[in-house]
């Protein structure tokens, strides 16, 4: 069949039919098929969102003993690293960790101030320890005190020398010459939960 040969008004009823099918199927395309396959392909990334975390799962449930080893591991390096942190009574803890470090030391330290109340560490936030401060005044020559410093932060890593002031002693019968009067406040870390 001809198109040509058609009457004008079949022409025009034929035109607006093909013209309706093919807005039809394209509005067909666009409103369905094209959000099934949008749907179809978001599908897809979930599916392999969901595969790999699944292979991930399953890699980690094969390291497990190895993850295990780890997890001990660094337990025993935490608690070696934490040998020097207070535990118990901490006042107790930090007079004897002074007393017997300055054996060694010409360091005088006659003067100790009570230990302030235990606060969260300021070093870090979420730092997961405590803090507490004690305040030492005494006496010593210059570089015994330089020494006791640098091998006391040196013997304990978690305890820091801070606020150090320094006077020099008037000569006297009673002190030693040369010597000078210091006071220093001795922070120490304190775990907030001891296992």
């Amino acid at each position: 069949m001809n198109f040509k040969k058609l009457p004008k008004e079949k022409q025009k009823k034929l035109a607006l039919v093909a013209l309706t099918t093919l807005i039809g199927g394209v509005g067909l395309y666009f409103g369905l098929i094209r959000s099934q396959q949008d749907g179809l392909t978001q599908l897809a990334e979930q599916k392999a969102a969901a595969s790999k975390k699944v292979q991930t799962v399953a890699d980690t449930l094969k390291r497990r003993d190895a993850i295990r080893g780890e997890l001990q591991q660094a337990r025993k390096t935490l608690d070696e690293a934490e040998a020097d942190v207070a535990f118990g009574d901490h006042y107790a803890w930090i007079m004897n960790a002074l007393r017997q470090f300055k054996a060694p030391h010409k360091v005088e330290i006659p003067q100790l101030s009570q230990l302030s109340p235990i606060v969260d560490a300021n070093l870090l936030p979420n730092f997961p320890y405590k803090q507490a401060t004690l305040t030492v005044a005494g006496t010593a020559r210059f570089h015994e005190l330089g020494h006791f410093i640098a091998d006391f932060e040196n013997e304990f890593p978690h305890v820091r020398l801070l606020n150090l002031t320094l006077d020099a002693n008037a000569p006297s019968p009673t002190t030693e010459p040369e010597t000078l009067s210091f006071k220093l406040d001795v922070v120490c870390l304190i775990k907030s939960n001891p296992s």
